[in-house]
């Protein structure tokens, strides 16, 4: 298992956290296409470098898509665990992205509020109208940092949790996200990957009680792209 580049994208680590930025394509839990998982390349890092002779536990209280990159959230105690995974469904995780957009937003910034429809067999989901059967409200809240000829850099803060809530609210707006083929992208990334981007997370630690803030820098695909 190759473990060169491992040490470098843990962010934050304790007795009971760990926080990892996650490279697109990397899957945070196992999956049907038996691909390893980083929760169990972690697991094996963790054994190797503090040399434990046990199981190593590593739980996941959330997940974060395929196609995209930065902070990731595990927890190395059972009790952080349930804590954690608690404070997710809670929304008390204040989650902050970046998305690279194909389109020009509707207003500098601004609130978005749809309700979002989620089609088990093509893994998507739609905007569709209140009152639907099985639809979920999703808010979130964009603002435009910079711009070029061709692209629209938006900070989005997440008020819910919906399944690929951004991609598909952004690109309701008329802003698909880079690479993301999708949700209406012209064109694919390089890496596979899509140009969103976990960037900053804030929550009262489990365990300790204190706040805690943490920023995942951007992919090094990301560098390519003129702003």
């Amino acid at each position: 298992m190759d473990f060169s580049d491992i040490a470098s994208r843990i962010i934050y680590e304790d007795n009971h956290l760990l926080v990892f930025n996650k490279k697109p394509g990397e899957i945070v839990q196992g999956d049907r296409t038996g691909d390893t998982p980083l929760s169990d390349v972690l697991k094996a890092f963790i054994k190797q470098r503090d040399g434990k002779p046990g199981n190593v536990f590593l739980g996941v209280p959330h997940r974060l898509d395929r196609p995209v990159s930065g902070i990731v959230i595990f927890a190395k105690t059972s009790k952080a665990l349930e804590r954690l995974a608690a404070m997710f469904r809670e929304g008390s995780v204040h989650k902050t992205y970046l998305a690279l957009c194909c389109g020009q937003p509707w207003e500098q910034e601004g609130l978005l509020e749809d309700w979002l429809s989620r089609n088990e067999n093509q893994n998507k989901s739609y905007v569709v109208r209140e009152g639907t059967t099985g639809a979920k409200l999703a808010r979130l809240r964009y603002r435009l940092i910079q711009h070029t000829e061709r692209y629209y850099l938006l900070e989005v803060e997440l008020l819910t949790g919906r399944h690929h809530q951004i991609r598909c609210q952004l690109a309701h707006m008329g802003c698909p996200i880079k690479g993301d083929l999708k949700y209406g992208a012209p064109r694919s990334n390089p890496d596979g990957g899509i140009c969103l981007h976990s960037r900053r997370a804030v929550f009262v630690h489990p365990v300790q009680k204190t706040e805690l803030t943490v920023e995942a820098p951007v992919p090094e695909s990301w560098k390519g792209v003129r702003l």
